[in-house]
């Protein structure tokens, strides 16, 4: 029988998935450099797109099954409750008003990101408090503009804010000179940093004003296609804790006499079973994407172009709070 919550979605998506022989994964639609672009054939990478690419390696033990739909960040709930997609890997904070009022469900944190300003160094400002007066571009509906009001609010600052519905035109708009600053993600102002005429003019302020804990999210409803999603992240967590890379998974699959391990790779355990997957659902996890540090270095960190520090996404074992439950 196919239940449904009251927010309309179906329970049946691992079903619906299996049916049409692919995920589809909502991501970014300006393409942000080391979370979720194209490249000229068409071909997504980064950071959120991993995500979708687990899942698709969890269910089909494949990463390829998955496709990709570029989404603004005014469409990207609806997308998602409309059922358009299965899951929105598409950079966006965990909230408590979206995780109540919008029939969805955050399933982790991915991301652990916090919101700054990015300026031109001709401003001569060090400080986000130096922006008093200044135009600032930020795009609508998002918890950027929101948090963007209350910052300049609380510090009885004055600012100009030049709102834009797509990242692509405030991108623009701040190249072109027509805003003093950028605020949105730090991590997002690396990104977009990068595809500036030129990057060297423009410096990332020190303030991050809020808390954004970035991360997929699913229709309400459907707890089994919540579990997959969730446990496919924790599954990269964890597999860094352990050691397990993408270049040792088969052989620690052969050898490993270590229980954790063993449960991780389907050798000790129903697990899988319990979610609805193959029992080498988390192996094959690791096999597409890496574990979580191995993706995060190749697509963020000093293994990309944006080497961004780990700082809180670091392992809780290692002075960051990124950490997973266990799989026992």
């Amino acid at each position: 029988m196919i239940v449904t919550s009251v927010a309309g979605a179906s329970a049946a998506t691992l079903d619906d998935v299996k049916a049409k022989g692919f995920v589809q994964c909502g991501v970014n639609a300006a393409g942000l450099q080391g979370f979720a672009s194209p490249d000229d054939k068409g071909e997504w990478s980064g950071f959120d797109v991993d995500i979708c690419r687990a899942v698709a390696a969890a269910v089909f033990a494949d990463p390829t099954k998955v496709k990709f739909t570029p989404l603004t960040a005014k469409e990207r709930f609806t997308a998602l409750q409309s059922g358009e997609i299965d899951l929105l890997a598409r950079n966006s904070t965990w909230t408590m008003s979206r995780d109540t009022q919008l029939g969805i469900v955050f399933t982790g944190v991915n991301y652990y990101d916090g919101q700054g300003f990015m300026a031109k160094k001709s401003l001569g400002v060090s400080s986000a408090k130096e922006l008093s007066g200044a135009s600032i571009c930020v795009q609508s509906g998002t918890t950027t503009e929101l948090n963007l009001a209350d910052w300049f609010r609380a510090n009885n600052l004055q600012f100009n804010p030049v709102v834009f519905e797509k990242q692509e035109e405030a991108d623009a708009a701040y190249d072109s000179g027509r805003c003093d600053a950028y605020t949105t993600d730090a991590s997002g102002l690396y990104s977009i940093r990068l595809k500036l005429a030129n990057p060297d003019e423009h410096v990332v302020l020190p303030e991050i004003i809020s808390k954004e804990p970035l991360g997929p999210a699913v229709r309400q409803g459907d707890d089994q296609w919540a579990l997959i999603v969730k446990w496919a992240l924790f599954a990269m967590v964890n597999a860094e804790e352990l050691g397990v890379t993408q270049a040792n998974v088969d052989e620690l699959k052969a050898s490993s006499a270590n229980p954790e391990v063993k449960r991780l790779l389907g050798l000790d355990g129903d697990f899988g079973k319990s979610i609805g997957l193959a029992p080498e659902w988390a192996a094959n996890v690791i096999k597409a994407v890496g574990n979580y540090g191995e993706s995060f270095e190749r697509n963020v960190g000093q293994g990309s172009p944006l080497k961004i520090a780990r700082g809180l996404n670091d392992l809780w074992s290692k002075g960051g709070i990124q950490y997973a439950p266990p799989i026992r």
